[in-house]
């Protein structure tokens, strides 16, 4: 079986999913060839196991200052190139496309009749869980990047055909510094966030952000992006400072970290992933940065560990067997494996 794999590379979390999957499909001899779009080139990173990878502009958001600018996303956002950029892909041999909310591999995979599977968090939000109007975001989620099977992703399964967090098992041994928590807040300026965190001067920080080499500043630690230092990073800390973004949330969680939690504004599946932080009590949320609610939560103890299923693997041999079984019997599988999966039901149901 032979796949094109497209990636939304916007945000990291798309990508790590990938990563995830990459060993996965291998392993069940499937041969994939990957596009990533909605990132530039030259800033993608740690690309290896993609091997000989193609990238198209695709499309993206506009984040500043923490927020989604929504009338410059639309200003700036090629819609015609991305139309003429699926018209040329060529799909030829491919049995397969497979999309992670990634709208060339989708739309070219519609137009030319190939087979498409989407496999995102994005698709659990096309079934009423809280926080957003479905309705309409399904359609907008179809219109963006429309497959013939979706699988989402998320926290819990909320009684709908949604899948748990897809994610690699822990690349380090799980440790905690109590005064060390990781900063991820790619849309704040990096002034800003020395000028919050240099006032909590018992606990370091380590901020990952777009700087080339490593940068300590009294308690401040300004990190270049590195897959396997953030990993390092986040197995050893006591807490994780971010937006509501799902994949590094749920690393947090599989790690047994806390986490601090703010939504980006206009961003509907972050205000969404927030709501459900807060009911399945897995972060402290703020609609803004709260000096005081930071302090307070600083002083909390982490959870325990929680780890997940083997999503990756049971969703390459699926795959593998044609996508053949109901996804409803595929979730209530893996659900069923005990974990971090049956903590959030209990969460629920007590």
């Amino acid at each position: 079986m032979r796949v094109l794999y497209g990636v939304q590379a916007t945000g990291n979390g798309h990508i790590t999913r990938a990563r995830v999957m990459a060993p996965a499909l291998e392993a069940a001899g499937i041969e994939v060839d990957y596009l990533f779009s909605g990132r530039e080139p030259d800033k993608l990173f740690n690309m290896e196991p993609f091997g000989d990878y193609q990238t198209r502009e695709g499309l993206t958001f506009i984040q500043k200052e923490g927020k989604v600018k929504v009338w410059e996303t639309m200003r700036t956002s090629n819609v015609l190139r991305c139309w003429q950029d699926a018209g040329k892909l060529d799909l030829t041999g491919y049995d397969r496309v497979i999309t992670d909310f990634e709208p060339v591999t989708a739309w070219a995979a519609k137009r030319k009749g190939v087979p498409c599977l989407g496999i995102a968090h994005q698709y659990a939000l096309s079934y009423p869980v809280p926080g957003h109007n479905h309705a309409v975001l399904s359609r907008l989620i179809n219109l963006f990047a429309p497959v013939d099977i979706a699988i989402g992703v998320h926290w819990h399964h909320f009684d709908y055909p949604v899948l748990p967090p897809l994610i690699q098992p822990p690349l380090f041994e799980p440790s905690v510094e109590p005064d060390k928590v990781v900063v991820y807040l790619p849309v704040n300026p990096i002034e800003e966030l020395e000028s919050r965190f240099s006032q909590f001067e018992d606990h370091r920080f380590y901020i990952y952000c777009a700087v080339s080499e490593p940068v300590q500043r009294d308690n401040l630690y300004l990190m270049p992006f590195s897959r396997e230092g953030f990993q390092r990073d986040l197995a050893s800390c006591s807490g994780v400072i971010t937006n509501s973004g799902f994949g590094l949330i749920s690393e947090a969680i599989q790690y047994g970290k806390k986490v601090f939690s703010m939504p980006i504004k206009g961003q509907v599946e972050q205000q969404s992933n927030a709501q459900v932080l807060d009911e399945l009590g897995l972060a402290t949320v703020a609609k803004v940065y709260d000096r005081f609610a930071v302090a307070e939560w600083l002083e909390q103890s982490p959870p325990e560990p929680q780890p997940y299923p083997d999503v990756a693997g049971e969703l390459a041999d699926w795959i593998l067997q044609g996508c053949a079984e109901e996804p409803a019997e595929l979730a209530k599988r893996l659900w069923q494996h005990g974990g971090s999966s049956a903590t959030l039901l209990n969460a629920l149901t007590r």
